[in-house]
């Protein structure tokens, strides 16, 4: 979703653009629609690195991925967001003399128990070109001793791809078939460690859910990891019935149709927060901090936390008011990856 709008911009400006595909997700019919849906072209290397712990897998990614580098030869890497890839291959770059260029930079929760924190502020700290999504992050930046010089704000590449495909998404009627809710539905996405691997938060969460579901349906696409946790945790009975639906993990163009007749979007996942918040839906977020306060203070999301209260009585308040109306921030415009790529082939 963020590297196809900039492999297609960097493209049209004549600057080439091998695509390497670390395997980090490897789920192979996830991973087909992804490409099919969001039309990327085929990635010219696969390290087909595959699950493991965080050491394993960003081991792997270093090992397997400095070859490549050394047979291309180029330039810069480009780098996407806070996973373990986005280190591991920002990290071989550096340390072979080639340029960095990290685009999503600057975000922060403040939150170093997330790994996916500590990835994006190693990350930043060796990137030469740090591409922004919204002003706060320069802020972030300087606190950390970067040059702002180095820093662009540029806009939402995510935001480049919702606005390319929003007119392709899949109905919602189409997903959910005989489940369709024509008096809207409760779309939910749970999938962080901190929510489905701890079975006291977990069972809170879930009972949320069945709470929620007596007021709207419930359409919840079930991470196979949290499908596992909450099997295990003895929780499912509370999330059977015909007032909710389990799908299994869909591509793009189903999400985005699921998310945009959505009446409200619970969730833990930084995507999904940015895209209801370009789709002017509103966002509760299961989270105690975001990385993307802009969706808060501009946008439809609000943080609720992991407190059962706290959650139930945003989600009445959206029912009663219809939720944030929010706005599109700055420069989610859709033009985001052109931006990035004017930059590059006036420095590199």
């Amino acid at each position: 979703m963020k590297i196809g709008p900039v492999i297609a911009a960097l493209t049209a400006s004549g600057i080439k653009a091998p695509l390497v595909h670390t395997g980090q997700h490897y789920d192979a019919a996830m991973n087909d629609s992804f490409f099919t849906d969001l039309g990327l072209p085929r990635p010219d290397v696969n390290l087909e690195v595959g699950s493991g712990t965080h050491a394993v897998q960003t081991a792997m990614i270093m090992q397997r991925f400095e070859p490549v580098l050394d047979e291309i030869k180029p330039d810069a890497v480009l780098v996407v967001g806070d996973v373990n890839s986005t280190i591991a291959c920002a990290l071989v770059a550096a340390k072979k003399g080639i340029k960095v260029v990290h685009v999503e930079a600057g975000l922060r929760s403040y939150d170093r128990a997330m790994p996916e924190e500590v990835n994006r502020v190693l990350t930043d700290q060796i990137s030469d070109f740090l591409f922004t999504t919204e002003r706060s992050a320069l802020a972030n930046l300087e606190r950390e001793g970067i040059d702002p010089n180095r820093v662009h704000f540029v806009g939402n590449v995510m935001i480049d791809t919702l606005k390319a495909h929003v007119a392709r998404a899949v109905p919602a009627a189409v997903t959910l078939k005989d489940a369709a809710f024509t008096d809207g539905y409760t779309l939910v996405t749970l999938h962080r460690p901190s929510n489905v691997d701890e079975p006291e938060v977990l069972a809170r969460l879930v009972g949320c859910l069945a709470e929620i579901s007596a007021a709207t349906p419930i359409v919840f696409p079930i991470h196979p990891r949290t499908r596992a946790r909450i099997e295990a945790a003895g929780l499912m009975a509370k999330l059977t019935g015909p007032r909710v639906v389990l799908l299994e993990p869909q591509g793009y163009l189903n999400m985005l149709g699921l998310m945009s007749a959505a009446k409200v979007v619970v969730t833990d996942s930084g995507g999904l927060q940015e895209e209801t918040t370009a789709l002017g839906v509103p966002c509760l977020t299961v989270r105690e901090n975001t990385e993307r306060p802009i969706t808060v203070t501009d946008g439809t999301n609000t943080l609720v936390g992991i407190d059962s209260g706290a959650i139930m009585a945003a989600f009445k308040d959206v029912l009663a008011t219809g939720g944030k109306a929010g706005r599109a921030p700055e420069l989610w415009d859709g033009k985001a990856a052109t931006r990035i790529a004017q930059i590059l082939a006036e420095r590199l």
